[in-house]
């Protein structure tokens, strides 16, 4: 059997170059940290060391450059990890330099959050693209342990089988394989939510749809503040892959705003640009910090406190709900719920339903791969997880009424009469908050 005991990283100097190496080095794996300069290569290490806390030292993580290092590092390397660019023209550049150097029997993986893991290495040598996979950690994969698996055609399945174990066992990720589709499982699920909420908030406000679409909706952030922590960039990225190589149901649903891409072009991207924001900007800090909230139609900010609206009576009793520790009341609430507010939260939550167990069959095999990258990726309610809270009867009248398609799964458990999500080790409570 073959194993993984030394990994490089390539892009190690990167927010997630530097995240997954210190996954690797916690787990006692000796890593190797590459990037352009050593000065790059350094600062990762550095980086990898304050994400764990202490538990990676200086001296578990040895550093390079491509230059210099790169031959001699990749010669007795098991599993060499790619993290530069999300682009993939950058991307199959360092493949091809790759292939010259590596070990014929090692591992290369791509940390790729959606382009195509066989476009990437299509004109590789044949032993590169059999051992050729993408592993799709989270951001920060320090602290999130959901990640995806994805072969492409021609990867051995021995390859995939390693790696698997190898991420199970030493790394401690809780791994779901999808196929080989744009975005894969958790982006294309959760950036479709995203950016439906973006669309929204033109219409309905920033704040507004932050609050309604919150925490107690079984989420650990809000839509808005989610994008914000990704960067505009980013999610850019993300949904215009998925509108251009997509043409399902949620088609409409992954075309960017076009006030996003304005405010992108004014370099707007986020948190990532403190000075200019994104849908929320923060000025001052500790007890003078004050937070401001774009105005999607003006492209203006106003304070937060002074356009913050009062949320409708069913979500504070939403709340309340949950915080006695109900979240099935809570899903009772709404779908109790009368007037246009709770007419909105039901479409947007109904849609991530309707669209995540959809996926089953086409990007995943069953639905608890898609409940468990949602669950531990996106640290968002599983899909099956809402779904039993409403009920399988109710949520098939709901999805009707709505006129969104009734996936499979849904219906077989309303057959049976049995709960749609099966992980006794897992308390579903976890997945809502409400702000003491």
């Amino acid at each position: 059997m073959r194993s993984i005991r030394k990994v490089v990283v390539l892009g190690a100097n990167g927010a997630m170059g530097s995240g997954s190496g210190a996954v690797f080095a916690a787990a006692g794996i000796p890593t190797v940290f590459l990037a352009r300069t050593i000065e790059k290569a350094e600062a990762g290490r550095t980086r990898a060391e304050q994400l764990t806390k202490g538990k990676v030292s200086a001296k578990s993580i040895a550093c390079g450059t491509y230059s210099q290092d790169l031959g001699h590092a990749l010669a007795d390397a098991d599993l060499v990890f790619e993290a530069v660019a999300e682009d993939l023209a950058a991307k199959r550049e360092v493949f091809e330099l790759i292939d010259k150097l590596r070990r014929d029997d090692s591992i290369v993986a791509t940390v790729s959050s959606g382009l195509s893991i066989g476009a990437m290495c299509a004109d590789r040598s044949a032993s590169f693209r059999k051992n050729f996979l993408g592993i799709h950690f989270f951001n920060p994969p320090t602290v999130i342990v959901g990640c995806e698996l994805i072969p492409h055609a021609s990867t051995d399945p021995g390859v995939v089988a390693v790696v698997r174990d190898f991420l199970t066992s030493v790394v401690g990720r809780e791994v779901v394989e999808t196929r080989d589709t744009p975005a894969f499982a958790g982006n294309r699920l959760g950036f479709k939510v995203l950016n439906e909420v973006a669309q929204l908030a033109e219409e309905h406000g920033a704040a507004f749809m932050d609050q309604l679409v919150g925490p107690h909706t079984g989420r650990a952030l809000p839509p808005l503040a989610t994008i914000d922590l990704v960067g505009w960039d980013v999610h850019k990225a993300i949904v215009d892959n998925l509108y251009a190589s997509t043409h399902d149901v949620a088609h409409a649903q992954f075309k960017l705003p076009a006030y996003m891409q304005r405010g992108i072009d004014r370099g707007h991207l986020g948190r990532k640009t403190r000075d200019k924001g994104g849908f929320f900007r923060v000025e001052g800090k500790g007890a003078d910090a004050k937070t401001f909230v774009l105005d999607a139609r003006s492209g203006d900010y106003r304070p937060l406190s002074e356009v913050s609206p009062p949320m409708p009576t069913f979500v504070e009793k939403m709340k309340s709900a949950i915080k006695s520790g109900r979240h099935t009341g809570a899903m009772e609430v709404l779908c109790t719920a009368e007037g246009k507010e709770a007419e909105l939260l039901r479409k947007v939550l109904l849609g991530y339903i309707s669209y995540g167990l959809g996926l089953v069959g086409e990007v995943v095999e069953r639905p608890r791969d898609i409940d468990r990258i949602m669950g531990f990726g996106f640290n968002w309610a599983p899909p099956s997880v809402l779904v039993d809270a409403i009920g399988p009867g109710r949520t098939i009248v709901l999805l009707e009424k709505a006129q969104l398609p009734v996936p499979m799964s849904i219906l077989e458990a309303a057959t049976h009469q049995r709960p749609l999500f099966n992980e006794p080790a897992v308390d579903t409570s976890r997945f809502f908050f409400v702000a003491a």
